[in-house]
């Protein structure tokens, strides 16, 4: 009964994964075939799963006839940029906070009011943030979006990094100081190295919010030249058409980057996201 108990168990995790691998992979999968499908095969009745004549028109409708691939550099130089700004800055504040006490616990205060702006809906910054770009004459540029999204992204990577300084001990840089190096090059040569698999995690969340960010994109943004992937992607909803074709493409190679990025630092991920839960 045993052996039973614990074959059935085994094969309704097994079931469970499944249900679970089929419900993700079912829309993306959806996404792609629609990428693909001409229009008479978008809406057929019923729907034609893998019977189906591809074609690459919707494609081609995207980045050559349209601007997608002006918006797909857009996004990519934005994430990227804020996604660097972020995780250093980011980072070096997380290391005094966790390194550095001051008085009447104001560092724990100061920790959590710089996680406490990330809980204000993005809505609530819109309309201030628009009338600080355009004084600044920075609206429609890729200036606005990279100080926008290292803003947004710096209350999680503090919070994020300052766990993981915490966990390491802090004779490690104090034995680095003792042999002649400074506070700054014990942090660069020893710390740092030791929560790469947490910079990594971080990272990957830092790209993904500002790869998907959509609201203040376009109260920023207006322009082709200026304009991310969510933003060109949702503009092709109008009130005459969708075009359910070139938004699937469109979505579908917007998937690519992320992915590619997230598979190159795999490794570090799974260590990251882990790192701290477990003391040894």
């Amino acid at each position: 009964m045993t052996q039973k108990k614990l074959g059935l168990k085994r094969w309704s995790k097994y079931f469970l994964l499944t249900v679970a691998l089929v419900i993700a992979i079912v829309p993306v999968y959806w996404m792609l075939s629609i990428s693909l499908k001409t229009e008479v095969d978008q809406f057929a009745v019923p729907p034609r799963w893998i019977a189906f004549a591809p074609t690459f028109a919707h494609y081609y409708d995207a980045f050559f006839a349209r601007s997608f691939g002006r918006y797909l550099v857009t996004s990519l130089t934005v994430a990227t940029l804020s996604t660097i700004c972020a995780v250093t800055l980011g980072t070096l504040a997380a290391y005094g906070l966790a390194r550095f006490k001051l008085r009447a616990g104001l560092d724990r205060r100061l920790s959590m009011w710089i996680l406490s702006t990330r809980m204000f809906p993005p809505i609530v910054t819109a309309v201030p943030l628009f009338l600080m770009m355009r004084d600044l004459r920075l609206l429609n540029t890729i200036t606005a979006l990279v100080i926008v999204y290292t803003a947004l992204n710096l209350p999680f990577v503090v919070w994020m990094m300052r766990g993981f300084f915490r966990e390491l001990p802090k004779e490690l840089e104090e034995a680095a100081m003792v042999d002649g190096d400074s506070r700054l090059g014990a942090l660069r040569r020893v710390i740092l190295p030791l929560v790469t698999p947490g910079l990594a995690a971080t990272a990957v969340f830092c790209l993904i919010v500002s790869w998907n960010e959509f609201l203040l994109a376009l109260v920023l943004t207006q322009t082709d030249a200026s304009m991310t992937l969510p933003v060109g992607i949702a503009g092709r909803v109008t009130q005459y058409e969708i075009k359910w074709g070139v938004m699937s493409a469109a979505g579908v190679v917007a998937m690519i980057p992320i992915l590619v990025f997230a598979m190159s630092v795999q490794k570090y991920l799974v260590r990251g996201l882990s790192l701290g839960a477990v003391k040894g």
